[in-house]
């Protein structure tokens, strides 16, 4: 039976490390202040400039993923996008990405589930290898955020938290009997708790998607986010979800290796570590370094934790899970060949 295997991770920061210091010269925040209530040191931003989208840091980290699995891009036959921050309205960056990687009929897919966005990435691309549909996917989540938060006083709760970056990773559908790859996977999606994390400009269900009056102060413009709403929920969501995959998986929670949740808060990972009795050293962190880099937190804490050799040998289980704007949360297992 065909399996859904990873083959090779990739991942990508732009060059500029912003520390919580330096955030302290843009708005009224400490240093002290920003690491207790999430954990992050620093952040990485593109050149505030411009003329750098999803895609572009997409493409550095697909260029690595595809260097290590021994890959070009024409062995390619579908690309998987997840990002909250297209580089333009539409088209998708998917299709910015093909064209970055000169191709010119591969099929390209725009996944907009926010942090959980690689979660319903992954679960696509396995679901496309074992219907037939496609064998080699390239499947990325990167983000641009740093262009788009609100800098001022007004918007610090929210500014601290994110970084840009990519991760990627090239999946084959691999002939085996062995129980390998993605083992199963749990979404699940609650659009009445939208208004908890969001921006709502520009908008099309406006009279006018940009109105006439509008002003890069309105906040409108920039995330706004009930913390303590989410943080409810992910506390409690979280744990569910992983049990519904541990379930379905027919598998115990010692029988996973690692955890490696979406790097929003660092307080969130640990409040889910202490939830399922976990020693800390099963959950892995990476958040005081990157901030929230939303659909690549994931791909991106796996490739660290396989640099590390923290996983990736053959029979090692992963779960991955995460919960963010939508909201949206899941969780996939997986266990490497």
């Amino acid at each position: 039976m065909k399996k859904s295997i990873i083959k090779s991770t990739g991942m990508f920061v732009p060059p500029n490390v912003i520390t919580n210091h330096d955030l302290e010269k843009m708005i009224d925040t400490s240093d002290e202040w920003i690491k207790q209530r999430t954990g992050i040191e620093q952040r990485y931003w593109i050149d505030q400039e411009g003329a750098t989208g999803s895609s572009d840091l997409g493409f550095e980290a697909s260029k690595m993923a595809l260097e290590n699995a021994g890959w070009t891009a024409k062995d390619i036959d579908f690309i998987i996008f997840a990002t909250l921050s297209p580089d333009i309205m539409f088209p998708g960056s998917g299709c910015l990405l093909q064209a970055k990687l000169g191709l010119d009929s591969t099929p390209a897919l725009d996944i907009r589930q926010q942090c959980t966005g690689f979660l319903y990435g992954l679960a696509t691309a396995d679901a496309y290898i074992k219907s037939g549909l496609a064998n080699k996917i390239l499947l990325v989540g990167g983000e641009v955020h740093s262009s788009g938060l609100d800098k001022t006083t007004r918007g610090r709760d929210v500014t601290v938290i994110f970084g840009d970056g990519a991760g990627a990773v090239c999946i084959e559908g691999v002939e085996t009997d062995e129980t390998a790859g993605v083992i199963t996977s749990s979404l699940h999606a609650d659009g009445n708790l939208a208004e908890a994390l969001m921006v709502e400009l520009p908008a099309s269900r406006l009279p006018l998607r940009v109105p006439p009056d509008a002003s890069f102060d309105d906040p409108r413009y920039y995330p706004i986010m009930d913390g303590p709403a989410i943080f409810k929920k992910a506390v409690r969501l979280l744990p569910k979800v992983i049990n519904e995959s541990l379930k379905k998986a027919r598998i115990s929670l010692d029988d996973i290796d690692l955890i490696i949740p979406h790097q929003a808060n660092i307080r969130i990972n640990q409040a889910l570590g202490q939830f399922l009795k976990l020693d800390d050293d099963k959950i892995f962190h990476n958040i005081q370094k990157y901030g929230n880099t939303t659909a690549a937190s994931i791909p991106i804490a796996l490739h660290e934790a396989m640099e590390q050799g923290r996983i990736g040998a053959s029979g090692d289980i992963v779960l991955f899970a995460g919960l963010g704007a939508g909201l949206t949360w899941g969780s996939v297992i997986y266990k490497f060949l």
